[in-house]
């Protein structure tokens, strides 16, 4: 939706403070001298000040007291639930692999190809070290006026990474006295707790405003097996607590016999994870004279979190003794019996048999980080009396995160061996471990880190006088430098632990950028804006990008409007120097039955210092459309279409594994497999021939109007997604645990009333049924292609605000208040389910209170 609203007229302080806050692109309003009565404003996408806020390119904008009423504690929460978004960004709800972090994917189309700025400029990525994306966790709602989501490629006005488009966060400024915020909410259950408090405090100075801000918020976990819906047959486990060896375990009798247990680890693993944040924030004006004015804004948030996943399912190869085939006979070896002999127990091609065993008498596996993150940002900005005058500014913005980070009761895969191979049957037999063998697990500890640091300067103003109005331009230059660094712990550096080998990251780059804008009134009725922009990298060199934009007021009520452009995203610093590092990824070997599936095969992941960027085009185009026979309705329809080419990605394992075993030798010398399905190298490298084509079209519908002494608010969203292709697979419609949701059509609805002192909204949230794409098995255990449905869901919220005095307002609300249970997918990441996708907490309520003063 576009925002549609009338702004002041603000003193010349106000103009060049705004420039140099917003750096050209908040969605800030300004006049220019009283003798001009020009207002012009500056709107995400755009560095040129322009008297409309309706452009060419889509914007959604979500204020404060929308992220209030619906509930929102953090940023992810408020931007996961748009209809823009699709696929399966992580979150609260994301328990393995995410180290905490909260992301936002635009599209679908991955969390490293949706820019997010801070007031219009960079933020630092953030998490667990050598990040390529914001972790949204580092950025409070308490100090968030607004979210405009740029719906466009915008690469060539913002550089790398804008691909998908820009979420542009705008902080609270220019505040005057003190504001308390308390808020709180649980489930219906008893659990999924979560509080925050915060306060904001400004005042005047002469030519200048300073705010300060301080938030804290504490998020407690749910454990999946307290849901009743909850089917244990769907979190089971091959890796049992007793231990397997080649999937066989010993019965009552001393017979080994193949495996029929499954571990259930539903009481060990949660739906949502628990966070405890802090942070402080402050902006500032000051007019120096002269008409120069600095800005700065800062923000420091730690953040404390947490993951519990079941005790490791240590798997671990043995070496058999006196077989040739064995890389390393010093390393210890294990003597297969006659009773072993007799169950079909043999080694393998490297000579190997396989153990496995879930290590419950060590303790679950604990994960912890501890956060970091700084931003500070500040800029000098004037004006010129040139022509007709112009602004100019200088900016410099420094962000840095550092983590740390743990995982308690891990395990050494070395040790482990070592004490199986020195008393075999006191592992095999099941038996609780004893001290001595419990000494095998231990503590990782690892530390990683991101540093950005941006100059950039600007210059923007009027040409010259067309028939139609002004030609406006800006211009500027920018330079940045990236780095990042990840350090596993030791024993994982060595390739000793059972979680997955990781070579160490670090690395770093440069870019230097000049860009520019102009807008051309061709008539009074048809304006042109075009963008182009040069990035010289020190990794791959230099990218071109350009963009052409149009629209056209056809009628005082209808506005079209279209943009074509072309983006790129440079390759982060983990994809050039992240080295080796192993995954266990959820896949299924065609080579054994399904009894014998582990659910879960190591993949090692490889960088390339060559990589090139990604390339993509977008192209938009639609209509604004405000009928004067209906007061207070806006309607906006957009057609999008994005492609990538030379995405930077790593080519699908699983067909991978299902072509080399249909007997293709290109998959299986890609892939590092053998013919007879030895998959020891199985190998996943990140090369440039990714691609991405997706395309839909969004509706909006926003209606303010009077109805029985009530003010009315009437919204609508829908995306509908024609296509969404990846690698030449079709994702359109279908959802699974690794690709996420790509439903064809999302749908937001919203209606409030209210008058001075109160008002009641109803939100529900609407997703299309899906198919679930699966591997099945018939009747002689071979694997084939099965496909079921997934039904669509609707999710109902509704919530009150009550302004009890001019200082005091409460607020109460329930989200998903008929307590709808998450849909089953059959290759679903969690629980049967995907939890990114849909709601596995349940009926929640919260509340909150704001005192001013």
């Amino acid at each position: 939706m576009i925002k549609r609203t009338k702004v002041a007229s603000a003193i010349n302080l106000a103009v060049v403070s705004s420039i140099a806050a917003g750096a050209f692109v908040a969605s800030s309003a300004f006049a220019a001298e009283e003798t001009a009565k020009v207002e012009r404003i500056e709107v995400t996408g755009s560095r040129i000040q322009r008297q409309d806020m309706e452009t060419a390119s889509p914007v959604t904008v979500i204020d404060a007291a929308a992220i209030k009423a619906e509930g929102f504690t953090s940023v992810d929460q408020m931007l996961q639930v748009q209809t823009s978004m699709a696929g399966a960004a992580v979150g609260s709800t994301t328990n393995n692999g995410a180290d905490g972090v909260a992301q936002v994917d635009l599209r679908g189309m991955g969390s490293q190809r949706t820019l997010v700025l801070l007031n219009g400029r960079r933020m630092v990525n953030s998490g667990s070290g050598a990040d390529s994306a914001v972790d949204l966790n580092s950025i409070p709602v308490a100090m968030i006026a607004r979210v405009e989501i740029l719906k466009d490629g915008a690469s060539a006005v913002y550089g790398s990474d804008a691909i998908a488009g820009v979420v542009n966060i705008i902080t609270k400024k220019d505040f005057e006295g003190f504001q308390f915020d308390m808020n709180g909410s649980g489930t219906d259950k008893g659990d999924g707790q979560s509080g925050d408090v915060s306060a904001l405090y400004g005042f005047n100075t002469d030519g200048g405003n300073y705010t300060f801000g301080a938030a804290y918020s504490d998020r407690r976990g749910v454990i999946q097996g307290d849901r009743d819906w909850y089917d244990p047959l769907d979190n089971t486990s091959s890796i049992i607590p007793t231990g397997t060896l080649n999937q066989k375990v010993i019965d009552a009798n001393g017979n080994w016999v193949k495996r029929t247990e499954t571990y259930d680890y539903s009481n060990d693993v949660y739906f949502q994870t628990p966070s405890e944040r802090r942070s402080l924030f402050a902006n500032m004006t000051q007019e120096l004279g002269n008409d120069v004015v600095l800005t700065a804004d800062a923000i420091y948030t730690n953040r404390r979190s947490n993951q519990q996943l079941a005790a490791q399912p240590a798997q671990i190869k043995l070496n058999v003794c006196g077989d040739p085939r064995v890389q390393d006979p010093t390393a210890g070896c294990l003597t297969l019996d006659q009773g072993m002999i007799d169950a079909g127990i043999k080694a393998d091609a490297r000579g190997q048999v396989q153990y496995n065993r879930r290590m419950n008498d060590v303790g679950p596996r604990i994960y912890n980080q501890d956060t970091d993150t700084w931003r500070l940002s500040a800029g000098l900005a004037g004006s010129l009396d040139v022509h007709t005058g112009m602004n100019w500014n200088v900016d410099y913005t420094f962000g840095k995160n550092e983590a740390k980070t743990g995982v308690d009761n891990s395990i050494n895969a070395t040790l482990m061996a070592n004490s199986i191979y020195a008393d075999p049957y006191a592992w095999f037999e099941g038996s609780p471990l004893t001290d001595d063998m419990k000494d095998v697990s231990y503590q990782q500890q690892s530390t990683g880190g991101n540093e950005q640091q941006t100059l950039s300067a600007g210059l923007n103003g009027e040409l010259f006088d067309l028939s139609a109005g002004a030609v406006g331009f800006a211009i500027g230059a920018e330079y940045r430098r990236e780095s990042g660094f990840y350090n596993p712990d030791p024993v994982v550096v060595a390739g000793d632990s059972t979680a997955a080998q990781q070579d160490p990251t670090s690395g770093n780059y440069n870019v230097i950028s000049i860009f520019e804008e102009v807008s051309v009134p061709f008539t009074e009725k048809l304006t042109g804006e075009f963008a182009l922009r040069l990035d010289d990298y020190s990794t791959f060199g230099k990218a071109t990008t350009w963009k052409i934009g149009l629209t056209y007021t056809a009628t005082d009520e209808l506005m079209v409007r279209t943009v074509a452009a072309t983006g790129f995203r440079a390759p982060s610093v983990a994809e050039l120097y992240g080295g080796n590092s192993g995954s266990f990824d959820y896949l299924t070997n065609p080579w054994l039955p399904a009894s014998e599936q582990t659910g879960q095969i190591l993949v090692n992941r490889t960088s390339d210092p060559d990589l090139k960027p990604e390339e993509s085009e977008s192209y938009t185009a639609g209509l604004v459309y405000s009928p004067s026979y209906i007061d207070g309705m806006s309607i906006t329809l957009d057609y999008w279409r994005f492609k990538v080419t030379d995405a930077i990605a790593r080519a699908d394992v699983q067909v991978g594994l299902d072509a080399c075993h249909a007997g293709d030798a290109e998959a299986c010398s890609t892939f590092n497999i053998t013919a007879d399905g030895d998959l020891f190298n199985l190998t996943s490298a990140l090369t440039n021939v990714g691609s991405q084509d997706t395309s839909g079209i969004d509706f909006n519908l926003a209606y303010n109007f009077e109805l029985f002494g009530l003010d009315w608010k009437v919204s609508n969203d829908t995306t509908y997604l024609i296509k969404f292709e990846q690698d030449g697979e079709n994702y359109t419609g279908t959802i699974d645990g690794n690709m996420g949701a790509y439903a064809r059509v999302r749908n937001n609805f919203s209606i409030s009333a209210g008058q001075d002192d109160w008002s009641v909204m109803y939100f529900n949230r609407y997703i299309r049924s899906m198919t679930d794409v699966y591997t099945d098995y018939d009747a002689n255990d071979n694997p084939f292609v099965a496909v079921r449905g997934v039904d669509s869901i609707l999710y109902h919220n509704i919530s009150g605000t009550y302004h009890v005095s001019d200082n005091t307002t409460v607020s109460l609300g329930v989200k998903n208040l008929t307590d709808e249970k998450p849909l089953y997918v059959t290759n679903g990441s969690d629980a049967g389910t995907v939890p990114q996708v849909y709601d596995t907490v349940g009926r929640t309520i919260y509340g909150g209170v704001t005192v001013k003063f």
